[in-house]
């Protein structure tokens, strides 16, 4: 397939003047969004490049994959809105649409969901690598552990060079990432590992290998199922955010898809990248009860006062995040479904949502609840503990990594990534001998 069906286009020019020489730059235009200035001949014509920390104003690939505009609150995958790919579509519809970029016949759904089933046992030999952890070890240090040594157990499908082991290799990742994501509970829990079952669907078999046990039968609630469904929907990709573009970076050197997938994990680890629906329970834990919800709203109206309201509002999406509609929507029907009485941390995050949809501070401000909010409350009131809360987000996300990944393989402009710096260290000095030191 073309990975880039709509290219970039040249769509006019920008002059630079620099030390008395002008430079022209063609502007390039992509399918939507802003234009972009194509500035790859800058050191060559200029001897200069940009300095741009956290690279918030640089293009550093082209992709037909997913688009977002935060301004608008738009998100979508190939085209298509997020919101209606989550209430319509399913997990594994999403996945094949990101890797292949058409949603799929019946039959190829059909041809798909079989080939990711019977890929979903992982190398028994496995289960004596997770023995070499610690009982209390994080679920997060297995997944990227576990998921990198995959590339030693699966010789067939690392030649980053044969596009048939590529797809294997993608195809391995979304399967086994699940049941390795279940291990890593089991073990963090004490619990024997559950083996999938190839007549469950993908969230249904998730739910089953984390929450059943060989002394009794386990039947998934289709409420529960569903939800499950969505969140991974709704988190299968995000554009180039910083896990993604880790990637990419680890791809960019042709390093095999298992080590790629480990990287981004590493990545998404970070409390400022995938932890934000932990800190929402942190947060709520720091609450306590409804009663002292006033005293934290005066303080996060405080201006004066550090404490600010976790996953109210969000850095890309300035007017609402389009995701977490459908994610509030899932969290009611779970909590209804689980009737879950008496769980002071839930009642909290009902009266802050409450107050941030009425209170015109936040209306104003826009800090709405976002994704990670309800996802947070849904994925507790489901069972899970907060420890695993990033290692689902990171379940859902290795769909988007591996079809970004596959998206750079392709790319003929793909260059191994090689960030410039502004060096502001010592200038050249001559080597003193240790004796004449002072």
């Amino acid at each position: 397939m073309n990975s880039h069906p709509n290219p970039g286009v040249k769509s006019g020019s920008v002059t630079m003047t620099a030390d008395g020489k002008t430079v022209e730059f063609p502007v390039l235009q992509g399918s939507v969004g802003p234009k972009v200035i194509d500035i790859r001949k800058l050191y060559a014509e200029t001897g200069m490049f940009t300095y741009d920390p956290g690279f918030t104003s640089t293009g550093s690939c082209e992709s037909s994959i997913t688009y977002i505009d935060g301004d608008e609150g738009v998100l979508l995958y190939r085209g298509y809105p997020i919101d209606e790919l989550a209430e319509k579509g399913n997990f594994l519809e999403t996945c094949y649409l990101l890797l292949h970029g058409e949603l799929p016949s019946q039959k190829q759904f059909e041809q798909f969901d079989f080939t990711i089933s019977r890929h979903t046992m992982v190398h028994e030999q496995l289960t004596s690598f997770f023995r070499g952890f610690r009982r209390d070890a994080h679920p997060m240090a297995i997944m990227c552990g576990v998921v990198g040594a995959l590339s030693a157990f699966y010789h067939d499908s690392t030649d980053i060079n044969d596009p048939y082991q590529r797809m294997v290799a993608s195809h391995r990742l979304i399967a086994k990432v699940p049941t390795i994501a279940a291990m890593a509970y089991k073990y963090s829990v004490g619990q024997p590992f559950m083996y999938p079952q190839n007549d469950l669907g993908y969230a249904d078999n998730f739910l089953r290998m984390c929450f059943a046990v060989p002394a009794e039968d386990y039947k998934v609630n289709p409420v529960l199922s569903r939800a499950m469904d969505r969140i991974f929907i709704l988190h299968a990709d995000h554009e180039q955010n910083a896990s993604t573009s880790t990637v990419r970076l680890a791809g960019s050197s042709g390093a095999n898809p298992f080590a790629c997938i480990a990287a981004g994990i590493a990545c998404l680890w970070g409390p400022a990248h995938g932890g934000a629906n932990e800190a929402a329970l942190k947060m709520l834990e720091e609450i306590g009860s409804v009663e002292n919800i006033p005293h934290f709203i005066a303080r996060a109206k405080d201006k004066d006062d550090p404490f600010s309201l976790m996953c109210f509002g969000h850095r890309v999406y300035k007017n609402y995040d389009p995701r977490a509609s459908v994610m509030q929507k899932t969290c009611h029907e779970v909590l209804k479904e689980l009737g879950i009485q008496d769980d002071p941390l839930l009642d909290v995050a009902m009266e802050l949502e409450r107050i941030a949809l009425s209170d015109s501070y936040f209306i104003e401000k826009k800090l709405y609840p976002n994704i990670d909010f309800y996802s947070g409350i849904t994925l507790k009131a489901m069972g899970f503990p907060t420890t695993m809360f990033t290692v689902l987000f990171a379940l859902a996300r290795t769909a988007g990594w591996i079809a970004q990944w596959r998206e750079m393989i392709d790319d003929p402009a793909q260059k191994i990534g090689r960030p410039r710096q502004l060096y502001t260290g010592e200038t050249h000095r001559p080597y003193v001998p240790i004796s004449k030191r002072a």
